[in-house]
């Protein structure tokens, strides 16, 4: 059969790529369950994110058939443990199978009245609890020769003049150092649990009697009087740690595998000499799912315990269940890993002590001393203006009640509706000024940032952290006093002032607005109507503000 010309060419190539098609329809988009698939949500704390991001799609792409013959497919949903308990209390969870950091968590959502994960678990890789410090920094304080701890870390934190006299003054004036926070992280709690093993010299898991000691409030408040910032999961704790530098946090608690994934072997893992938690991992699975998911969940998890996943699990830095998987690099010395350690593990603490270590962390975190400076200018107008007042309004309702915060909102120029109150006895009248705000008038941002500063200034105590948050739709139009050089920079940063800034939509002054967050050692976070409430609720995270469980 002969054919001709240039259209029988195109229609031949077009019969012989049928089959080729078809074959493509067929595959479909990996990243998306087949027809009649058994979905398993598998929420799991964000250390183990990288991870099991390559165990899904290596488990998705085996077709692996439940008993019933559908196909078992997994979506995986990063959460931090005590977001996740607040979360499932709230509403039934969509999760078939959870992974937390440890056991305590499970019984913290039973003892909430949902004890839907607590009849079938397994551990399905393990890591410690460690102290991140960038490497120079560590080899300057006898690192690894010189064993460090959790009690010498924080009194190196708290004492600038102790860690200039072990640095050398090269790393910054004081040592940054953060954790995350413990109402919404596993590793935040931890954080806590460990400083009161370590002031009661203590293996054995404490008791509440134990944290209402005084030495121990003592031994909290120190540390916790340390720290520089609060992240919202351990992931973005690693992340932000190694993209920042030792200037912005020379210290961090995190995970080992987490050190090992950010770190690059610039940060390495500090095994305090005190002792430390190991994260178990538990994958729980749900029994209030349906039975066929139940069996999804388990071969999921059976998957996860298998040679092929536990060999994934070594490969972004965890601690592998099977024993018959050997452990090779990244766990090892060029990550500065040493797996004979922990020497000392704590015992696994109950749910009494964990809400117990809570309530004393918010008596002994630093307060904040906050000037939150809104642009109400005529360009927000709207939807715009509504957002940023709802999201502001929650981010004071979940402020600390020893907090104090001055208000300022900006238009042809900066108005002082409060000055350096107290949130507690004046939440109530502080979310009215909020609400009464009204749009209009140009934008006198320099000018506002100038008089935040002031306010600062005239409230700043070394017993408070002090922070300026700064919003804005758009650009200076209208100020006087000042405009954006090193003089207005110099003013914003004095007495050691944490700037975040948002760009609020596609008008603001992207690039002045990062500056100015880099310049004062904060976030810089861009955002619109969608994803303004998200952003406060963040911030109000790294201030130590009320999330997740245990306030």
């Amino acid at each position: 059969m002969k054919i001709r010309g240039l259209r029988g060419i195109f229609l031949l190539l077009a019969f012989l790529s049928l089959p080729a098609l078809g074959c493509a329809l067929l595959a479909g988009d990996p990243s998306e369950p087949p027809r009649n698939a058994t979905i398993v949500v598998v929420a799991a704390n964000t250390s183990l994110t990288p991870w099991l991001e390559t165990a899904v799609a290596d488990f998705n792409a085996s077709n692996t058939k439940t008993a019933g013959g559908r196909t078992a497919f997994a979506k995986l949903t990063p959460i931090e443990a005590g977001q996740a308990v607040a979360d499932f209390t709230a509403a039934p969870p969509d999760a078939a199978l959870w992974i937390p950091d440890d056991s305590v968590w499970v019984n913290a959502l039973a003892a909430q009245g949902n004890a839907s994960f607590q009849a079938d678990c397994a551990g399905v890789a393990t890591s410690p609890l460690v102290i991140g410090i960038w490497r120079d920094v560590a080899e300057s304080l006898g690192w690894p020769g010189l064993p460090l701890g959790w009690l010498d870390v924080g009194s190196l934190a708290g004492d600038p003049a102790a860690w200039v006299y072990y640095s050398g003054g090269e790393y910054g004036e004081s040592l940054r150092l953060g954790h995350t926070h413990p109402g919404l992280s596993g590793s935040g709690a931890s954080t806590l649990l460990a400083i009161v093993q370590a002031a009661e010299s203590k293996t054995e898991a404490v008791t509440v009697a134990d944290i209402q000691q005084p030495i121990v409030q003592a031994s909290v408040g120190a540390f916790e009087s340390a720290v520089a910032w609060f992240s919202s999961s351990t992931a973005a704790l690693g992340e932000t740690m190694r993209a920042r530098g030792p200037g912005y946090l020379g210290a961090a608690v995190m995970y080992e595998s987490t050190v090992v994934q950010y770190g690059g072997g610039e940060i390495v893992p500090i095994y305090p000499l005190e002792g430390t938690f190991v994260a178990t991992h538990p994958a729980c699975v749900n029994q209030t799912a349906d039975p066929e998911t139940r069996s999804a969940a388990v071969l999921f998890r059976d998957y996860l315990l298998s040679a092929a996943g536990q060999e994934t699990a070594v490969a972004h830095g965890l601690r592998p269940i099977n024993p018959a998987v050997s452990v090779g690099a990244p766990l090892d010395g060029s990550a500065g890993v040493d797996l004979a350690q922990p020497a000392i593990v704590f015992a696994p603490p109950s749910v009494d002590t964990l809400f117990a270590v809570q309530t004393l962390w918010q008596a002994a975190r630093k307060p904040v001393n906050l000037v939150m400076l809104l642009d109400t200018s005529g360009s927000m107008r709207g939807a715009k203006m509504t957002g940023m007042q709802l999201a502001a309004e929650q981010f004071v309702a979940q402020m600390g009640a020893e907090d104090t915060l001055s208000l300022v909102e900006f238009h042809s120029y900066p108005d002082v509706l409060a000055n350096s109150a107290q949130v507690g006895p004046n939440r109530a009248q502080l979310i009215e000024l909020i609400r009464a705000m009204q749009p209009g008038g140009d934008t006198t941002l320099f000018d506002a940032i100038g008089e935040g500063a002031r306010l600062i200034a005239e409230s700043s105590s070394p017993q408070a952290t002090n922070v300026m948050v700064i919003l804005t739709d758009g650009v200076d139009t209208a100020s006087t006093s000042y405009r954006f050089d090193d003089r207005l920079i110099n003013v914003a940063t004095a007495n050691n002032t944490t700037i975040f800034t948002i760009a609020y939509g596609r008008d603001a002054d992207q690039r002045l607005m990062a500056e100015l967050a880099t310049r004062g050692a904060g976030a810089y976070y861009q955002g619109d109507e969608a994803s303004i409430a998200a952003i406060y609720e963040e911030m109000a995270a790294a201030f130590g503000g009320a999330a997740g469980v245990g306030r």
